[in-house]
């Protein structure tokens, strides 16, 4: 993909090192951050890859040209720099390509108070990072040494205070992913009295979401079916996390916000009894928050567009298919780690198997997710092709649902079928990426 302007995506700013963003872009990005927010300390951590290091001193070299005062986190999870955000009244800046393989890397940045940007900053920031008058003489400067205190804090937050019991030795398995939360894993379960054997938590550069992981959760899935124990994977940086069951099952996004949704109701601190969700949202989940009077809020894809809508109507729950779930009555964005330990709380307040709460949240739908890369991204992929989805739409009826978007981030076009039969499914998305393909 490559960046003829550069400018925000569905979640920052990301592409292929050295191709897609060089150091010197990161750099007069840390000049327009630091322009937006002058005289602010700016805390920069980042997720472990190659190009993590050198892209943390890159963006510094530009923040020190306005004079901001910045903190080195070295490697953190990104909720971690929201927090150190959220308590300090900073801005923190996450270098990291979240689930991408380590040839990728990118920048999000949170607002003082620990939020994801609103459209206005992002844009007086793509002003400022495009503008020539943002390109300085980028000396490198020596960057700080690494500061423990984001992650410490990290820690604590989620150890003390969430004020859970302890766990009593309970047995479960992690997947790092080989990525930020690598760093905080041990500690955190250690705190908590969870004996977790944690895997690929040995960041080398290049192995970071490399076959392990939320986005590969089939390794761990074959393992915790074998030992009978919950599984949690998480991505590369620390934001997401897919869960799997007693009996190899994976548990998603969907399954795990409607999980957390039925609990908050059932004891009284669901706001306004309503959940938001995005477009990519599994008909199943829609169908058993109806069952329970939980109202759904759909949004645009990408968690930054949930955090818009919960905010706005002051929600406390919500989340995507992918294992982004953010509870606003704990962080202000999307956390694995806080996820994981809210529902292994919820699993041990219910006496149950996380495989029985699972079953009985939600009944999904057969559904297939297929990306087709292009090699220009339409504007509008809908209308391109609309009269193929009114079409397939009619043929699918109440009992299906279609979702075609372009991606964010990549040069991509997703395409999503749900229908009565996997089948049926797959069939209606052949038939689309075949014209996606002979259009694009």
């Amino acid at each position: 993909m490559v960046i003829d302007m550069l400018q925000f995506g569905t979640d920052g700013v990301r592409g292929r090192v050295g191709v897609d963003l060089h150091d010197a872009d990161v750099a007069r990005l840390g000049v327009a951050v630091a322009r937006e927010w002058p005289g602010t300390q700016i805390v920069i951590g980042h997720d472990g890859r190659e190009s993590g290091a050198a892209w943390l001193a890159a963006f510094a070299s530009g923040v020190a040209t306005q004079g901001n005062v910045v903190v080195n986190a070295g490697v953190v999870p990104t909720p971690a720099l929201a927090l150190a955000a959220r308590d300090n009244a900073c801005v923190a800046v996450a270098i990291t390509a979240s689930h991408n393989l380590w040839h990728d890397n990118g920048v999000k940045v949170f607002a003082p108070g620990g939020r994801k940007l609103s459209d206005d900053q992002q844009r007086r920031i793509e002003l400022l990072w495009q503008s020539s008058d943002a390109v300085s003489t980028l000396e490198p400067v020596g960057v700080n040494a690494i500061s423990p205190h984001v992650a410490q804090s990290y820690v604590a937050a989620l150890t003390r205070g969430l004020s859970l019991a302890s766990f009593g030795g309970r047995e479960i398995l992690i997947d790092c992913a080989n990525g930020a939360t690598s760093t905080v894993a041990s500690s955190v379960m250690q705190a908590l009295q969870i004996r977790a054997d944690i895997r690929h938590a040995e960041p080398s550069g290049r192995n970071i979401n490399d076959g392990c992981g939320a986005t590969h959760p089939q390794t761990l899935s074959a393992e915790c079916a074998q030992r009978g124990v919950i599984g949690i994977a998480f991505d590369g940086d620390g934001d997401r996390l897919i869960a799997v069951d007693e009996q190899g099952h994976v548990v998603d996004g969907d399954c795990l916000i409607a999980l957390a949704a039925v609990d908050l109701l059932d004891r009284g601190v669901l706001t306004h009894n309503t959940v938001v969700v995005t477009s990519m949202t599994n008909l199943g989940f829609h169908r058993a928050m109806a069952a329970r009077n939980i109202t759904v809020v759909t949004t645009d894809v990408g968690d930054r567009a949930v955090l818009v809508a919960m905010e706005a109507g002051g929600y406390v729950l919500g989340g995507e298919q992918s294992g982004h779930l953010i509870h606003a009555l704990h962080a202000t964005t999307g956390d694995g780690m806080l996820s994981a330990l809210l529902l292994l709380d919820v699993v041990r307040r219910s006496g149950r198997s996380l495989s029985d709460l699972a079953s009985a949240a939600m009944q999904r739908l057969p559904q297939v997710l297929r990306n087709v890369r292009v090699s220009v991204k339409p504007s509008n992929i809908e209308l391109l092709l609309a009269d193929e989805l009114q079409r397939e739409r009619a043929l699918l009826g109440n009992d299906g649902r279609i979702v075609l978007r372009t991606s964010g981030t990549e040069p991509v076009v997703r395409i999503m079928v749900e229908a009565v039969s996997i089948a049926l499914a797959d069939e209606v998305t052949t038939r689309l990426e075949q014209v996606v393909r002979s259009r694009t």
